[in-house]
């Protein structure tokens, strides 16, 4: 049974305090992202439901999926969104020396370009943090759809997110084709309460971050 939070704890962005947690804004602005993909069926389905509500987001991409389907990429990018460097093949970082788990953000990046670097799982080391804030905005999250659990059915993802977004959240969800299905269930549903509560959907752009 997996462990985790939906919403981050304030202890976390006080452990990690150069990690972006969330992103404070006075547009009430909010940031919706994807890890994970690209997936040729799910994140064409995502890409169609974020152009019918007229949003844009941010697609944290595996270096070996953007390998198989680069054209997704030029699909992602085509579309307004943004992209980021989620390693190349999901490694924990808990579990992987400091060399190994630069070398996975370097090969990701020889294959598409992003300053943004979001760690698989969430998991990372304060040395691995030293080493690569030098080169990367590290972007974590403060609202967890939990789409990746079993247990938990559309409905569910959509309270998660719906009753934790503040203005400046950053939200996870993914385009793994594993769980997939049940969270493009829930996007639309996500999206139409948090406009009707006045948030406006954004991506993560360098410019928008504290240098």
């Amino acid at each position: 049974m997996p462990f985790y939070l939906v919403k981050t704890p304030a202890l976390f962005r006080w452990l990690f305090p150069s990690c972006v947690w969330r992103i404070p804004n006075k547009q009430n602005k909010i940031f919706l992202t994807f890890d994970d993909g690209p997936n040729p069926i799910f994140t064409r389905k995502i890409l169609a439901i974020l152009k019918a509500h007229d949003i844009s987001a941010t697609f944290f991409c595996i270096g070996r999926q953007a390998q198989k389907h680069p054209e997704l990429l030029n699909e992602i990018l085509a579309s307004g969104h943004t992209i980021g460097n989620h390693s190349q093949t999901h490694k924990n970082g808990w579990k992987t020396t400091t060399v190994d788990y630069v070398n996975e953000v370097t090969d990701c990046a020889r294959i598409f370009t992003s300053s943004l670097f979001r760690p698989p799982y969430g998991k990372i080391t304060p040395k691995q943090v030293r080493k690569l804030k030098r080169n990367y905005k590290i972007i974590m999250w403060d609202v967890l759809g939990a789409d990746f659990d079993f247990r938990v059915d559309a409905k569910k993802i959509e309270t998660n997110i719906t009753k934790n977004t503040h203005s400046g959240s950053i939200i996870v969800l993914h385009d793994n084709p594993k769980f997939a299905a049940k969270m493009i269930e829930a996007l639309p549903l996500i999206i139409t309460n948090l406009k009707e509560k006045g948030y406006v959907f954004s991506s993560i752009d360098a410019t928008l971050l504290h240098p």
